[in-house]
C-alpha cells in the first residue's frame, strides 16, 4: 500500500485509513478487533477514531470506541502505527456533545481535559494526529491553537488537523498560526465522496496552495454509492433507514440529505460504470477519493469483514482516464445530490 504525507509533517501513512466509529455500538469488541487486524494486515498503519465515538453519539456508550482501539494497541508495535482522535467542539445547537455536560468549547481547560482522557482510554503516551471534531468560529482560534501547540511541545501530540471545518475557518487558523508562530493545522477531515463534491469548490485550491491534507470520510457517502439504497426496500438495519424510520428531526434530515433522488441516481450511473469496469462499485469509489493530489489518506469503514475487503482493494486501483471522465460527467448530470 502506497504512502502519503500529511501536510508538511514528518508523518507518512497508508493511503487508506481505517475508520471506527461504529465500535462500541453496530460491532463489540471481538468484532471491531477482527477488522482492526484485517486492515493492519492489509498495510493500513493509520487509525482514526473520537472521544465522542462511537456514533450516534450517546452517554451511554460514549468513549467506548477509544477504549476498544486502546486495547487493540497493546501487543502492537506503537511506533509503527498512527493514531488520530479528536476532540469534540460545540454541538452547535444541533445535538449536546454526551463530554463535559455538553461544554465543549475549544478552550485550554476543554482540550486539555480531553486529551488527557483520550490517552488514558488509548494507553497510549502520544497522539499522532489531534483534530478538532468541529470549528468553534464564535470564540476564535487563537486560545485553540495555543492550548494544541502546548501539547505539541509537551510531546503529547505530534500533529494537529481540523474536522468539519470551512473556507474561511481554514485560511483563519493557518493565518493566526502564522502570525503567532505556533503549530497549525496540518490535515482537514471532511465529507468527500462522488455525491457530496463541495470540496472541490474552494478548499481544495485552499489545500494544494497551503499544503493541507484533506482526510476524506464517507468516500462511499454513507453507504449510498454501494448501491444498497437502490432496491426497492430501504436496508434493514441500515444506518439511514433507522434514522428514517426512528430517528430525530436532525437524524431524519442528515437521512435525507444523503438518500434522495439524486443521490440515488448518481449512484445507478456510478454502478453502471463500476460493471463495465469490472470492479466493485465501492473500489471504485474508494479509489476515485483516495486519486486526488489533496488527499493523504481516505477513511474508510466497515462493520464486517465481508464489507472491508472491496474498499482495502481500491489501494491497488488507479482510475484511468476514460472512468475518471465518465465520473465526472454523471455529477454533471446530477450536480451537488447532497445540496
Amino acid at each position: 500500500m502506497e504512502s502519503r504525507r500529511l501536510g508538511k509533517s514528518g508523518i507518512v501513512v497508508s493511503e487508506i485509513c481505517l475508520g471506527t466509529m461504529t465500535f462500541g455500538s453496530q460491532l463489540d469488541e471481538q468484532a471491531s478487533f477482527a477488522i482492526m487486524d484485517a486492515a493492519y494486515e492489509a498495510g493500513v498503519n493509520f487509525f482514526d477514531t473520537a472521544e465522542i465515538y462511537p456514533v450516534p453519539p450517546k452517554a451511554d456508550w460514549v468513549h467506548r470506541t477509544e477504549e476498544i482501539v486502546g486495547k487493540w494497541l497493546q501487543g502492537k508495535d506503537r511506533s509503527s502505527l498512527i493514531l488520530a482522535t479528536k476532540v469534540s467542539g460545540p454541538g452547535h445547537g444541533w445535538f449536546k456533545p454526551p463530554v463535559r455536560n455538553g461544554l465543549t468549547a475549544l478552550d485550554r481547560q476543554q482540550i486539555r481535559t480531553a486529551i488527557e482522557g483520550s490517552l488514558l482510554r488509548l494507553q497510549t503516551d502520544y497522539i499522532d494526529l489531534y483534530q478538532t471534531h468541529w470549528p468553534d468560529h464564535d470564540f476564535g482560534y487563537e486560545e485553540t491553537l495555543e492550548a494544541l501547540n502546548e501539547l505539541q511541545q509537551e510531546g503529547k501530540v505530534r500533529v494537529m488537523g481540523s474536522s468539519n471545518e470551512t473556507e474561511w475557518g481554514t485560511m483563519k487558523a493557518n493565518q493566526v498560526a502564522k502570525q503567532r508562530g505556533l503549530a497549525r493545522y496540518e490535515t482537514i477531515q471532511n465529507n468527500f465522496s462522488i455525491i457530496n463534491r463541495r470540496f472541490e469548490d474552494a478548499l481544495a485550491d485552499i489545500c494544494t496552495r497551503e499544503q493541507i491534507s484533506l482526510l476524506p470520510y464517507s468516500p462511499i457517502g454513507g453507504g449510498v454509492l454501494s448501491g444498497k439504497y437502490n432496491e426497492a426496500q430501504m436496508p434493514q438495519g441500515a444506518r439511514f433507514t433507522d434514522y428514517l424510520n426512528r430517528g430525530g428531526p436532525r437524524q431524519r434530515a442528515m437521512a435525507q440529505r444523503f438518500v434522495n433522488d439524486k443521490s440515488l441516481a448518481t449512484a445507478g450511473a456510478l454502478g453502471e460504470v463500476a460493471r463495465e469496469a469490472g470492479i466493485d462499485v465501492v473500489t471504485l469509489a474508494v479509489a476515485w477519493s483516495k486519486q486526488h493530489a489533496f488527499v493523504a489518506s481516505t477513511i474508510i469503514g466497515a462493520n464486517s469483514i465481508e464489507q472491508l475487503a472491496p474498499s482495502l482493494a481500491a489501494a491497488d486501483l488507479k482510475l484511468n482516464n476514460e472512468v475518471l471522465k465518465r465520473i465526472d460527467a454523471i455529477s454533471e448530470q446530477y450536480p451537488y445530490p447532497m445540496g
